[in-house]
């Protein structure tokens, strides 16, 4: 009868040869602390429409966004929830797990990738070349590459020329606590997501994995008695958890290792998920292939043997969710 594994010295040099190049690998691709928990680099183009450089016209400036990545995916949401489809446009960029970057599908602008463009926008550029980039056509320019900012501006810079001029997903009265949400939210779930799935000690990794499900748990607590985060109005507070709900039980429960628990599994946050799903345009913002491509087959570090993963069936979100008369004062019989 044939052995299953390996002699015991081929199984040691693998494992000692494959634990050097993940930590290397890891070392580059998700910056650490000398704890070994991932730490996310700032972003560096922090400019707004609205100002007289950027003034706010229509048809002038462009996103660059992956349909796989949850910070590009919450500027897509805000744009089709403002109904700016015709007032900015949107250009896909696609991973590549050989350039360890994103890529065009055709050359665009003399550009074969995003390093490329971040390159014509400003000449020796050494950082990040991250999505969402809100781009300015104009100036060939960009204005902002963080998304927490990107969405705050494309709610309030084209009010006078989008399809929902009285929607106001940060409003003024509100912003503490959408502020207070985001913060917590940001810290342990947006990113603590990657905190789990980056991490490169076990400490980190217990650590991050607790703080997430500490605040999934009190977020789910606090939707039992309202509709939204902050109550019943939808304000980017929801907006900034969505693209991580979306994502969770397909690519963070299983490959960064958050499997506590997963969202349809909560009691609110399941129907929450849904509620904010069927959205008018958010739907067609949620891209499932391109959420399992990017993850599993552009982390190789995560998933070396590339393989794809053919569920979950997301059907369920179009079910019910029964959420529509929270927070409102029952009719008089």
């Amino acid at each position: 009868m044939g052995k299953s594994l390996p002699p015991k010295a081929i199984i040691s040099l693998g494992k000692f040869v494959w634990t050097t190049m993940w930590n290397v690998m890891m070392s580059n691709m998700a910056p650490r602390s000398k704890g070994g928990a991932y730490i996310r680099p700032e972003s560096q183009f922090r400019d707004k429409i609205g100002s007289d450089t950027f003034p706010a016209v229509a048809q002038r400036y462009r996103l660059y966004v992956g349909l796989g990545c949850p910070w590009a995916h919450r500027t897509l949401v805000v744009r089709a929830l403002q109904g700016l489809q015709d007032v900015i446009d949107i250009v896909v960029v696609q991973p590549s797990d050989t350039e360890g970057g994103w890529v065009f599908a055709s050359e665009h602008q003399g550009c074969r990738n995003l390093r490329d463009l971040y390159l014509l926008a400003q000449p020796g550029y050494e950082g990040r070349c991250t999505v969402p980039v809100l781009w300015d056509t104009q100036t060939q320019k960009i204005v902002n590459n963080e998304s927490s900012e990107i969405i705050v501006n494309l709610n309030s810079a084209f009010t006078d020329i989008g399809q929902q001029p009285d929607l106001d997903l940060y409003p003024e009265a509100l912003r503490p606590t959408i502020d207070q949400w985001n913060e917590k939210i940001y810290h342990a779930v947006n990113n603590g997501v990657y905190r789990c799935g980056f991490a490169q000690t076990q400490t980190a990794y217990d650590q991050a994995c607790n703080e997430l499900f500490e605040v999934l748990d009190e977020i789910d607590t606090a939707l039992a008695n309202q509709r939204y985060l902050c109550g019943d109005t939808l304000t980017l507070a929801d907006v900034r958890l969505f693209p991580t709900l979306f994502r969770f039980d397909v690519a963070y429960y299983g490959l960064f290792k958050c499997n506590r628990r997963r969202i349809q599994d909560y009691q609110h946050l399941g129907p929450y998920l849904r509620d904010l799903y069927q959205l008018p345009g958010v739907a067609d913002t949620c891209n499932l292939e391109a959420v399992k491509q990017s993850y599993y087959g552009f982390l190789f570090p995560l998933n070396p043997g590339g393989i794809i993963p053919s569920g979950p069936d997301i059907t369920s979100l179009s079910d019910p969710h029964g959420r529509e008369q929270m927070g409102k004062a029952p009719q008089a019989v």
